[in-house]
């Protein structure tokens, strides 16, 4: 699946992912592939990506992304809140 990370600023992240892990208003849920369409709000947080590899990109993402401690396939960002929302294996994060 797609997944987009926007801020007002710029693009945060643009790649396939495994799966996305929001941190939801009503608690941290997770997204894979073929998952119902969603539209949910977003609190302060962490939001983890799960990539398919070791991907190159990963070196070159923007500076407020960081891998997670002892997995490269996975990276980290801090939001202060945003909204999400996912339909046909395409997710859009709209962050703060």
């Amino acid at each position: 699946m797609y997944l987009e990370i926007v801020s007002p600023e710029a693009t945060l992240f643009s790649n396939e992912v495994d799966s996305v892990v929001v941190p939801g208003i009503n608690g941290e849920f997770e997204m894979l592939k073929n998952h119902a369409p969603i539209v949910s709000l977003l609190q302060q947080g962490i939001i983890r990506i799960k990539m398919h590899s070791q991907d190159p990109v990963i070196d070159e993402l923007h500076s407020r992304l960081s891998k997670l401690a002892g997995d490269n396939k996975v990276l980290t960002l801090k939001i202060n809140s945003g909204t999400i929302e996912m339909k046909e294996n395409k997710i859009i994060v709209l962050a703060d």
